[in-house]
């Protein structure tokens, strides 16, 4: 029997629903952003993001129904993002889950926000286990061996800022818009990538770790010698620094995923395959040195549509009906977690508090 889901997202400031099929097929995936929310603050605010999924969860999941053309009763099950997120957003989905379930007696799956951004290569490319993910978003930065639908071997990843976010960083440094990625991606474009010598952190020592923090840092020099010496930065200067950066991540990706597949390679996979999500995945210069680190190796290269690779919930019904599959169940003590790393045997990669690892 091929199951059908309802799929839950509100990590941070996407609002999602959508409805999945087993066999990987999407029947709607509705998403609202909050751009525009949080614009004038440079960033997410969390407190607004909390209040905006509240709003708008059950305005989602009615629109997904009604274009799937579906109601409750022909679903098999709810899969909700159980974590890690905001937690004002994650408890905001979990809740509308839990009250979904309790009306309708259908089974609950919570599932791991970066477990749905793992296996989304299997919802649109059918990967066989196992493969090398490499997830690049604003909020994450981890190299995975997928070995199952809830078995992940963490290889390495960022100790701070995660690309996505280091883009943002550096879109607010030199004056433009959020979200940062699409802005600096663009105007580096017209940039010199070799008149800054901004430095590649960590590839000087071995494993698949990365370091995003200290590069955003040398930026930030070079942008305030600019203005000391000439009293401001013209447009130029923006897109050589915007360029200059975008090469150093790009470089540091693609060394660490080098050394990523060759521990992957070791376990013999009978199909090699490198997978890549998150929205930092769109960069088309980030996105061809990946692929060309995956064909000197003979492995595939999978990058899912880009309205994959950002949160969706779409990931999450196709998680919830894996993690299903396997017997996962969730009962009404189902608890939002801020905290919750894949691997759960692996070295925290920040430090770990009260709540548990980050990541």
């Amino acid at each position: 029997m091929t199951l059908t889901f309802l799929g839950i997202e509100s990590s941070c400031d996407d609002t999602a629903a959508a409805v999945v099929r087993g066999d990987g097929t999407i029947l709607s995936s509705v998403v609202e952003g909050q751009t525009a929310l949080h614009a004038a603050f440079g960033g997410v605010v969390p407190e607004i993001a909390a209040r905006a999924h509240a709003e708008r969860l059950d305005g989602c999941v009615m629109q997904a129904l009604d274009q799937a053309g579906m109601a409750l009763r022909d679903l098999d099950g709810i899969a909700v993002t159980a974590g890690p997120g905001l937690i004002g957003g994650v408890l905001s989905g979990v809740m509308l889950a839990k009250g979904l379930a309790a009306a309708t007696g259908l089974p609950m799956v919570g599932v791991n926000h970066l477990a749905g951004h793992a296996l989304t290569p299997r919802l649109t490319d059918g990967l066989a286990f196992p493969y090398l993910m490499l997830l690049i978003s604003g909020g994450h930065c981890q190299f995975l061996i997928v070995r199952g639908a809830e078995d992940f071997v963490r290889l390495g990843g960022s100790i701070d800022d995660a690309p996505g976010e280091a883009f943002d960083k550096t879109a607010k440094l030199l004056g433009l818009p959020q979200p940062g990625g699409p802005e600096v991606s663009r105007a580096a474009e017209a940039g010199d990538p070799k008149r800054f010598a901004l430095p590649r952190p960590l590839l000087d020592r071995p494993g698949c770790d990365m370091s995003f923090s200290g590069l955003k840092t040398a930026l930030l020099r070079e942008r305030d010698k600019l203005v000391a010496a000439q009293g401001g930065l013209y447009r130029q200067d923006r897109a050589d620094l915007c360029a200059a950066f975008q090469l150093a991540v790009a470089d540091v990706l693609a060394e660490k995923t080098r050394r990523a597949l060759v521990s992957y390679l070791e376990e013999a996979p009978s199909a090699p395959a490198l997978a890549v999500a998150g929205g930092v995945a769109a960069n088309t210069l980030i996105r061809a040195r990946l692929e060309d680190v995956a064909a000197q190796v003979g492995a595939t290269f999978v990058a899912p549509p880009l309205r994959l690779c950002t949160d969706n919930a779409a990931m999450i019904a196709f998680a919830g009906i894996e993690r299903f599959r396997n017997g996962g169940r969730d009962g009404m003590d189902l608890t939002a977690r801020p905290r919750w790393p894949l691997d759960q045997n692996a070295t925290p990669l920040v430090g770990a508090g009260r709540k548990g690892a980050k990541a």
